[in-house]
């Protein structure tokens, strides 16, 4: 499964991506009001760090609007993704671009009827937002198991699952052992996924031993006076 990086902000993109997690990044307007930068001095900046699709999302609501908004995206680098809103005008702006050859990711997605529209639409991917509906009493991972299901049942279709709104590292196993094809994952996630208790108390066990043996090595081999 591919790992995005969830996130406007250049120096943690820097960070991810020098470890080599880094499969793409996304970008929403939420994460560039957080950095206080638009999208023309941030994104290309990402595009040249990432080898991966970088999505820039649109904020018009209209195709026209959206249509615009692409034409100056794509200017940003070549591996732009131009993502826009799950609603009619976006899917019609998906359909526009995915003729053209231009990549999408349709966003904010809560449903399988909608991802089997984005899809149709030629979305290259569709973002079905899971801590949403986890919010609202739902289980996010369903809809996900459903979407991979549907997409699995038809060649034809060739959008990615991209797993959005992912709260804990538990989404992102469920994802990749349901098939999802993509995550994208807030800096604070990739932290998580490393982490284990164990794992430092292993470590922590191994060093000790380590250690001592050292040191009894160390001791068995001075010279008797």
């Amino acid at each position: 499964m591919k790992l995005f990086l969830d996130s406007a902000d250049i120096n943690e993109v820097q960070k991810w991506v020098a470890i080599g997690f880094v499969d793409g990044v996304t970008t929403n307007p939420t994460l560039m009001a957080q950095v206080g930068k638009h999208p023309k001095d941030v994104i290309p900046q990402i595009c040249k760090l990432v080898n991966g699709p970088v999505s820039a999302e649109v904020t018009s609501t209209t195709t026209k609007g959206m249509m615009e908004e692409a034409e100056e995206f794509i200017k940003f680098g070549s591996n732009v993704v131009i993502k826009l809103p799950l609603i009619r005008d976006g899917l019609t702006a998906c359909r526009e671009l995915s003729l053209r050859g231009i990549p999408t990711n349709v966003t904010l997605c809560f449903s399988a009827g909608q991802a089997l529209l984005a899809a149709k639409a030629g979305a290259t991917f569709v973002s079905p937002f899971v801590g949403r509906l986890d919010d609202v009493s739902h289980d996010g991972m369903d809809l996900i198991e459903e979407i991979v299901t549907i997409y699995d049942n038809y060649e034809p279709l060739e959008t990615e699952v991209l797993v959005a709104s992912i709260r804990h590292p538990r989404h992102v196993i469920d994802a990749a052992r349901m098939g999802a094809h993509c995550a994208t994952l807030p800096g604070k996630i990739f932290n998580q996924l490393f982490d284990h208790p164990l794992t430092d108390r292993g470590l922590e066990q191994f060093l000790m031993a380590y250690h001592n043996a050292t040191m009894k090595i160390e001791e068995e081999g001075e010279p008797s006076e």
